[in-house]
């Protein structure tokens, strides 16, 4: 994997403080070396240098050369999957999902290692330059603590029949989210679509047919990637997300998109298990990449069983004390179920009118974070403002909004 695709995410630029002299890059590194020893070992095995650590984490480097690729089983049951009985489906993955968290090396639902690597890094970097605080470009704008994504793959006809029910139930809570539409698996209704742009939703693409093939080996998807590129267009989308999260990013680069959202910060349930413990936006090469921090509706539901949005509300209450992102991909498919659609209300009742958190369209999250690592101060970012990080009386690092 290609250390390059992710050299924009230092964490100088993670953080961009407001400082009358930059420190000096030997600083950020003697800062970045200490801070690195809270990640995980295997983080760390290619040293500390931080191109290495970018590599290692945000590129999931820790999980291996072979980590983008399914096995021969997984790829037999995901091309089969469509045939099979959902009460089947469900029950296979109950029993696997025990399994799959005992062996999963990151934490979840809350993996907090890469977070307090950037935090330690500011830390360490003031305690190297004597500084008590240290102003930043705060993370999102107008005022919020942090920011609420709402997301949905579409994987059928069926659950594109069931779009408006979620767009309706969406906008009457105040909310605004983006579908993602499978381009050649089923009929698009072209109305359907015009009529989420005027409604202030947003459109993405899911992939071309949804059956497991689109990464195969570099050449099929480069090929596939020609026909989602047009499909992209034709839309007038600007973010795409792979079928079955199944990713690869050096490959991913033939996308015509200004944003992904095919990652995710940690997550044991996916056919590539992995994350890239981050709870932000981050840059892999040519675009954006959206990572999703909450669980997706299937497994809270279907695999673990759960009743109410508890999970998800309390990992947003992580998230928002430390000013991340809460992505959240569902699906009108399952929400079709009278028990997903009940978790799903209830999660955005909860939410509703909560003037600290900045619900916004995935493609404006991705102009927002780029905007603000071009901005060389505040004034020339609508909507942004200073932040603060101080070292408290324990010698731990706070964000002070």
């Amino acid at each position: 994997m290609s250390a390059a695709l992710y050299a924009a995410n230092h964490p100088a630029e993670f953080w961009r403080p407001l400082l009358a002299a930059e420190p000096d890059p030997s600083q950020w590194d003697g800062a970045i070396s200490r801070a690195a020893a809270g990640l995980p070992y295997l983080a760390r095995l290619a040293g500390d240098g931080i191109e290495r650590l970018l590599e290692a984490t945000l590129g999931e480097g820790q999980f291996g050369a072979g980590h983008w690729r399914l096995s021969p089983a997984r790829r037999l049951y995901y091309l089969a999957k469509p045939l099979l009985p959902r009460p089947l489906v469900v029950r296979g993955r109950r029993r696997a999902q025990a399994r799959a968290q005992q062996t999963f090396p990151l934490g979840w639902p809350i993996e907090d290692r890469y977070r307090r690597f950037l935090w330690g890094a500011i830390g360490e970097l003031m305690a190297l330059c004597d500084l008590s605080e240290v102003p930043f470009i705060f993370f999102w704008p107008f005022g919020a603590t942090c920011a609420l994504v709402l997301t949905h793959d579409v994987e059928t006809a069926d659950g594109q029949h069931f779009v408006r029910r979620v767009a309706d139930l969406e906008e009457r809570l105040g909310f605004r989210s983006s579908f993602n539409f499978v381009a050649e698996r089923y009929p698009l209704d072209h109305e359907l679509i015009a009529e989420l742009g005027a409604r202030g939703f947003e459109v993405g693409v899911h992939g071309r047919r949804h059956d497991g093939r689109e990464l195969r080996s570099r050449r099929v998807f480069e090929r596939h990637a020609r026909s989602i590129n047009q499909h992209l267009r034709r839309l007038g989308a600007v973010g795409f997300r792979s079928p079955l999260t199944h990713r690869h990013p050096e490959w991913m680069q033939a996308l015509d998109v200004e944003y992904d959202a095919s990652f995710f910060d940690s997550d044991p349930f996916e056919p590539l298990p992995g994350g890239t413990m981050s709870l932000w936006p981050f840059t892999i090469g040519r675009f954006l990449e959206l990572p999703y921090t909450l669980a997706q509706d299937f497994t809270l539901v279907d695999v673990l069983g759960e009743r109410s949005p508890r999970l998800w509300l309390e990992k947003a209450a992580y998230l928002r004390r430390f000013c991340g992102m809460a992505l959240l991909n569902s699906h009108p498919d399952y929400l079709r179920e009278p028990g997903h659609e009940r978790v799903y209300r209830e999660f955005l009742e909860e939410l509703s009118g909560d003037e600290g958190c900045w619900n916004a369209l995935p493609r404006e999250v991705a102009r927002w974070w780029r905007r603000r690592a071009a901005a060389r101060s505040v004034e020339v970012l609508p909507g942004a403002r200073i932040g603060l990080v101080q070292r408290n009386g324990s010698g731990e690092t706070e964000v002070v909004s």
